[in-house]
């Protein structure tokens, strides 16, 4: 099994070059099952998660052509398929973003059949906005056995008015991509502002639809009959800029984080000031250094434009790097996002959850262990805390990691960090660190 080693306590410097937003691919990706015609997507991010929808896509008879690393071109024309067959449901199960080929399929044929999502476990994500959004829309849905089925009456969606009862990002994306195509106006109230929407919603625009408020409370949509091809970069993604920012605070150094968007950080910016980081703007990056003594913070994660609860576990590894008393609370997710705390507990953290918050007394040594990535996020911030340990980390269950960072390995290592990946076969009861000394 693939496993991170990582040898702490060497500050960070230079610069990184922050790859397309996860969150953006992984909506854009599927809804480009809505197009008749040659997508060119650019900027999108070599991660698992991209490679396995579009693994999907090929599946359903799209055409999937790789012009460089960075940049795939995908015609969705021939594709006929409403209904993912067995072969396909290991890998909608692997991630939570399966979900968007229920609204894309119904945009396009009027019906759709998948499978649950699934991705990171920590916690229950229900999909009742979801339902609520595409029933307002005519589709008759149908969530049982592990399987989402939805039909259009007539053969083609709806526009109505759409009132989510929480503000959710997937729901917010899955209506958007059925709407797109829906017959007459769709009006979706109190909805997702974070930019991968937007970014989704200029995506479709470029193809040919009619989208209008991304951004704000409110969004409009005024179906089209059918969409037609383009090009299309991706934005940066704001949470692996984040990551390596937090990165930099905790560990110490200074780098520059290029292309990104300065706004779309600056809920993070501003709090890792307060933590007395040094954070300036350019045009398209941000330098960040880490002066002393690091502050303790109380952050508290909400919807956009508040502090993203996908920096969370990362930042929580930044306050126990923090002399003083820190609070982070959850604001978005009711239950099990602090499943990385044990794990960070290993490595010395003192950190005491109490329902929706962590205390963390911060300032305490470090010290390297054998831990897991619980889930995305909290594989992020495992890693950020062995790279300011004492001493020697392991983490293992990478591969939740790699279904969102692009080359964490190597752009931590050109940063000056001291990790690599290994792939070593686990022995039964090995969980020592016994088999690096050879």
């Amino acid at each position: 099994m693939e496993k991170y080693v990582i040898h702490g306590g060497k500050p960070l410097h230079g610069e990184v070059e922050i790859s397309g937003a996860k969150n953006a691919a992984v909506a854009i990706i599927p809804a480009a099952i809505m197009v008749r015609g040659v997508c060119r997507l650019e900027n999108l991010p070599q991660i698992s998660d991209t490679d396995t929808l579009l693994h999907i896509l090929t599946y359903m008879g799209a055409r999937v052509n790789a012009i460089n690393r960075t940049t795939v071109e995908v015609d969705c024309t021939d594709v006929q398929m409403d209904c993912l067959p067995e072969e396909m449901w290991s890998l909608t199960r692997k991630i939570r973003a399966s979900y968007y080929l229920v609204g894309a399929m119904l945009g396009r044929f009027g019906r759709a059949c998948s499978t649950m999502p699934g991705g990171c476990n920590f916690g229950v994500r229900p999909i009742d906005q979801h339902i609520k959004g595409l029933t307002a829309l005519g589709a008759d849905m149908d969530v049982s056995g592990g399987f989402i089925r939805a039909e259009a009456g007539g053969g083609r969606l709806r526009g109505n008015t759409v009132y989510l009862d929480k503000v959710s990002v997937g729901a917010t994306i899955n209506i958007m991509i059925a709407a797109a195509t829906a017959e007459g106006r769709t009006v979706i109230e109190n909805v997702a502002r974070e930019p991968h929407i937007v970014d989704l919603a200029n995506f479709l625009n470029s193809m040919g639809a009619d989208v209008r408020g991304a951004g704000t409370n409110v969004i409009k949509i005024r179906g089209v009959r059918q969409l037609h091809g383009g090009t299309y970069a991706l934005i940066p993604d704001q949470i692996e800029a984040g990551t390596y920012m937090a990165a930099v605070a905790a560990v110490g150094g200074a780098v520059r984080v290029s292309n990104v968007i300065p706004k779309h950080l600056e809920c993070i910016s501003s709090k890792l000031r307060e933590m007395n980081v040094e954070v300036e703007e350019g045009d398209d990056y941000v330098l960040v250094r880490r002066a002393e003594p690091l502050r303790a913070a109380d952050i508290k994660t909400m919807p956009y434009p508040g502090f993203p609860t996908d920096m969370h576990p990362q930042m929580t590894a930044v306050l126990c790097c923090a002399p003083g008393r820190s609070v982070m609370t959850e604001g978005v997710w009711s239950s099990g996002r602090f499943k990385y705390v044990g794990e960070l507990r290993k490595m010395g953290a003192d950190i005491q959850v109490e329902e929706q918050s962590a205390f963390v007394q911060g300032g305490r040594r470090l010290t390297g262990a054998v831990v897991r990535a619980c889930d995305l996020r909290a594989g992020a911030a495992v890693v950020i805390a062995g790279l300011a340990a004492e001493g020697t980390t392991v983490v293992e269950d990478i591969n939740y990691i790699e279904r969102g960072y692009q080359n964490l390995v190597g752009k931590f290592r050109a940063l000056g960090a001291d990790i690599c990946c290994v792939d070593e076969p686990d022995l039964p009861g090995e969980r020592t660190l016994g088999w690096i000394a050879g």
